[in-house]
């Protein structure tokens, strides 16, 4: 075997090696004639007594060669894969490196033997692989390391749903990850959350309370921070907003429709609805009331409102009874556009001749889109039906005005044809 193994090497090397195996192959027919002449009485090796045995003697020839043929065969596969990297083909090199290449490639003979303190290792069997069905300790499972499969970083949840159970089961009930993605240390968040211990409870929760399973996205979709809420705090705010005498169907919808209600305090929630009732002079029942129609009321910055009802009161001229009255037929008014509620109020005003107190009557018209208001008044002043006095014949409710459909206005108010109409809106 060593023999083959010598002349394959001779064959599969350039010129550089045909020196080198030939040293080798020398000083393995060296070893082989020292193998027939040499016979060794008594040797001592390494604490072992070998006493005129020629079969024990070839044996440790042949344990020695084995090691010295495994050894250069290593060396020789090594350089030649360094040699194949640098791409190198030098067919001859100077004695001085020649001999360099021997020097690191060849074993000696001493660095085959063993010391005088070694043992011996008659066992030449690999050492066996740990099976994959095989037992192992705690300590050993522990220290195993696997590679986490999560991508450590990314621009976008995308690359994360099919790694993340949270996410996926997220998607699948409607969450829109690219909302959320956009703001600050959201995606980070979500991906902390194991969907078992931290979604499943606080969905269940609003189950309980009466929110549909329709409406888990869009809650969570604007609202992922319930996700890290405790359960004691929800239900003490649901506990609360009971206790004002809001109904469990009033409640559900209320957190439906505003998904942030349930982060706030229950001190803020008082305050609030404290809030509403002694600025508008409203009863605790007017105060449910609105509340319930537009629960954002309760979750968003204050100042707009007061600035709405300044607004009302002072620049648009209505007195405090009329606005409590327009705030209970349109709560949305307290937090309508300034600019827009101005510029709509300007025109019913001034230009429709409308006074105050009929503004106050149908207050919806404060409410409606300025181009559909002023295209519709514009036409009923050129067909000379522009009348909103009710004391007056013909008279034309402003809550019909802008509540009708286009055919029905041409119809019942105007009194022409839905073509005539658009034909007057291309004039204008």
């Amino acid at each position: 075997m060593a023999s083959t193994c010598a002349q394959l090497c001779l064959r599969g090397t350039g010129p550089l090696y045909s020196k080198t195996v030939s040293s080798t192959w020398q000083y393995y027919t060296r070893v082989q004639q020292r193998i027939k002449v040499t016979r060794v009485p008594t040797k001592v090796i390494s604490g072992l007594s070998i006493r005129g045995n020629h079969t024990t003697a070839t044996t440790l020839t042949r344990l020695r060669w084995k090691q010295q043929i495994c050894f250069y065969s290593d060396s020789a596969a090594k350089y030649l894969t360094n040699e194949a990297k640098e791409g190198t083909n030098t067919q001859e090199l100077s004695r001085t490196k020649v001999g360099a290449h021997k020097t690191s490639l060849l074993p000696t003979r001493d660095a085959a033997l063993t010391t005088e303190n070694s043992h011996i290792s008659l066992d030449l069997d690999p050492v066996a692989q740990p099976s994959a069905l095989e037992e192992i300790s705690d300590e050993e499972a522990i220290s195993i390391s696997v590679p986490s499969a999560i991508p450590p970083a990314s621009t976008t949840l995308r690359d994360y749903v099919d790694k993340s159970e949270t996410l996926s089961k997220l998607v699948q009930l409607g969450v829109n990850l690219w909302k959320l993605e956009k703001r600050p240390n959201v995606g980070s968040m979500l991906l902390r959350l194991n969907f078992n211990t931290d979604v499943t409870p606080r969905l269940l929760f609003l189950k309980d309370i009466g929110v549909e399973d329709s409406r888990f996205g869009y809650i969570i979709s604007h609202n992922p921070f319930i996700l890290t809420e405790s359960l004691e705090n929800l239900q003490a705010r649901v506990n609360y907003l009971k206790s004002k005498n809001f109904s469990s169907e009033t409640v559900a919808s209320m957190v439906s429709r505003a998904p942030y209600l349930l982060n706030f305090s229950v001190n803020r929630l008082d305050n609030r609805l404290g809030f509403y009732q002694q600025q508008l002079s409203l009863s605790a029942n007017n105060t449910r009331n609105i509340v319930a129609r537009l629960p954002r009321l309760l979750c968003g910055s204050l100042e707009p409102v007061k600035e709405n009802l300044k607004v009302c009161e002072i620049e648009l001229g209505f007195k405090r009874n009329e606005i409590q009255h327009i705030v209970l037929a349109v709560p949305k008014l307290l937090t309508a556009n300034k600019r827009k509620l101005t510029e709509i109020f300007d025109f019913i005003h001034n230009t429709m001749k409308v006074p105050h107190h009929l503004i106050t009557k149908f207050p919806q018209v404060l409410n409606s889109k300025y181009l559909r208001l002023r295209e519709r008044h514009l036409f009923l002043e050129y067909l000379g039906k522009a009348q909103y006095d009710p004391t007056l014949p013909s008279y034309i409710s402003l809550d019909r005005l802008v509540s009708l459909p286009d055919e029905t206005f041409c119809t019942e108010l105007a009194l022409a044809t839905l073509e005539d109409f658009y034909l007057f809106q291309k004039t204008l």
